[in-house]
């Protein structure tokens, strides 16, 4: 089989009119020759840190969107599932991701559950990860969310890397903020990358300690813009990734759109390209092609290298996408969730006024961090959303048993009325609902309970749902109609008077108790700076 077009070669930094031929799986020949096209071919594109999860449907399910955007492969954590389900749901990402041509390159989960400061639907030990760290469908140790753990010498954190460093499989890391001498300790132990940068100066002192950085650019969190000055001054220590991409956006393209914008601004195409391909697979050791003779055919043609169109997708030696098809379908996945929990009524979310300061969370749109307000509320025997302040009641019920809410504050949302919930809520993905009036909240949370988890909102008595069957934070639907759900869902959020631009997936992150500053889960507020739960009242 040969292939025409103009060769995108990233190995030699040329462009050229190329026919290669394919033998098999393989590339078994790649010669210059002249032809009039109008066709790039380059290697196919790599999201080097991505939570399948977050686009709330399944492996197959997700690679039939992908390879629409040139994505051949994903460096995937699948420690959402496994918060729920534990190593059960790890293998659930793998069997159900086997179904189709996509390579998935996942990790073993390092820190299930996030802490011991929240209550999760199972754990992933010590052994759990050594045993996971010896198989071949796990390529590497997923992030290390406990930094302090790591900076203080924890036994367990220190234990699991320690046993991908024996496997040979390298560490991913997570250190928001982290710099100095903490950082020195973390990348000391053996961490090889960070994906929560916000500023150069934090990525630049990462990389003079010989981590890579992964320029983040998904739904909730969006780094590129401050980043993206490391690909012309630090070619080599650069990948791009999504890390959460809920599925309306994935529906509307992948690391394709961040390739395109970043040449469309004038940056090298090479080193543009090189952070999607080369570089991931040498860091990963991935054997994904990379568009030279014996390479395996993994290769994307597109139409113009500044819009990045895609025209055909091949994995393998096999076109897995061409004439706006998808040629091949999803598996019918398992249905394996763990809820466990009974409605929730008004009277367990009032919160008494006892006259004293009180903190509230400030979120920011497109941010994971958070801030602290010290706040205090003159008039009323309880304590009330204060629309003029923006201040609104966040809720988080723990949906693996029948403990009480915990209840506190939120500022950034904009909500007038109504509330909206979701079970999609990392890394416990326990119930989560922000909103104005309490019976709305109580409405919200309990959709999502009797759906065994999905997504709500309750306003003027109305209730708008989308049920998440697998684990309370996958379906078992297409990508398009889950992306076209969910799209419904944030219009009407946002006709509540939200202005974020993802409402759901920022308050999925209000519960995720490793990201600072000040966040809460089903046991309380939490601060992360000093690694405590802390009280509502100061």
């Amino acid at each position: 089989m040969k292939i025409l077009g103009k060769l995108v070669d990233i190995h030699a930094r040329n462009i050229y009119d190329a026919c290669i031929t394919i033998d098999g799986e393989r590339i078994r020949r790649i010669e210059k020759c002249d032809i009039d096209t109008e066709y790039f071919i380059m290697p196919g594109l790599i999201d080097s840190h991505i939570h399948i999860e977050s686009s709330m449907v399944t492996p197959s399910a997700f690679a039939v969107e992908a390879v629409k955007s040139g994505t051949v492969a994903v460096v995937s954590d699948p420690h959402e599932i496994a918060n729920v389900c534990g190593v059960e749901g790890v293998n659930f990402m793998i069997n159900d991701g086997n179904n189709v041509p996509l390579r998935f390159y996942f990790g073993a989960p390092s820190c299930v559950p996030a802490t011991s400061y929240e209550t999760s639907g199972a754990s992933v030990n010590i052994n759990e990860v050594e045993e996971l760290l010896g198989r071949s469908e796990i390529h590497y140790l997923s992030e290390m969310m406990n930094f302090p753990g790591v900076v203080n010498g924890d036994k367990e954190a220190m234990g699991k890397i320690k046993a991908a460093i024996k496997a040979g499989k390298p560490v991913d890391g997570h250190a928001p903020g982290l710099m100095g001498e903490a950082l020195k300790k973390y990348v000391s132990s053996g961490i090889s990358t960070d994906h929560e940068c916000s500023s150069l100066d934090e990525a630049r002192e990462k990389i003079s300690l010989g981590m890579k950085i992964l320029i983040r650019e998904g739904s909730a969190a969006r780094n590129m813009d401050n980043l993206k000055e490391l690909i012309n001054s630090h070619p080599d220590m650069v990948m791009l990734c999504s890390d959460d991409l809920h599925p309306e956006m994935l529906i509307n393209g992948h690391i394709n759109k961040l390739i395109a914008r970043l040449i469309s601004e004038g940056f090298d195409v090479y080193d543009v390209i090189r952070s999607a391909t080369i570089n991931p697979v040498l860091h990963y050791k991935l054997g994904c092609g990379l568009l030279r003779e014996g390479d395996a055919a993994d290769f994307v043609i597109v139409k113009d290298l500044q819009k990045m169109e895609v025209v055909e997708t091949w994995i393998g030696g096999s076109m897995v996408y061409g004439k706006k098809q998808v040629l091949f379908e999803p598996a019918n996945s398992i249905v394996i969730n763990r809820f466990n929990c009974s409605h929730i009524n008004a009277e367990d979310i009032i919160i008494d006024n006892n006259g004293d300061s009180f903190r509230v969370i400030e979120a920011h749109d497109g941010e994971l961090l958070t801030k602290q307000i010290i706040t205090r509320q003159e008039k009323g025997s309880t304590l009330i959303s204060d629309l003029k302040k923006d201040y609104l009641k966040i809720v988080v019920k723990d949906r693996y048993s029948d403990a009480p809410p915990q209840t506190g504050f939120v500022k950034g949302f904009k909500l007038a009325k109504g509330a909206f919930a979701s079970s999609v809520a990392h890394d416990s993905h326990n119930i989560v609902c922000v909103g104005v009036d309490d019976a709305d909240i109580v409405a919200a949370v309990n959709a999502i309970v009797d759906m065994e988890g999905g997504l709500s909102v309750s306003t003027d008595k109305e209730l708008f749902t989308l049920q998440l069957d697998i684990g309370g934070i996958m379906t078992s639907g297409s990508c398009y109609e889950t992306g076209s759900r969910y799209k419904e869902l944030s219009k009407i959020v946002k006709n509540l008077g939200c202005t974020m631009a993802a409402p759901y997936m920022t308050l999925a992150f209000m519960a995720l108790l490793v990201i600072p500053e000040l966040k809460i889960g089903d046991r309380g507020l939490f601060d992360v700076q000093s690694f405590r739960p802390v009280t509502l009242f100061v």
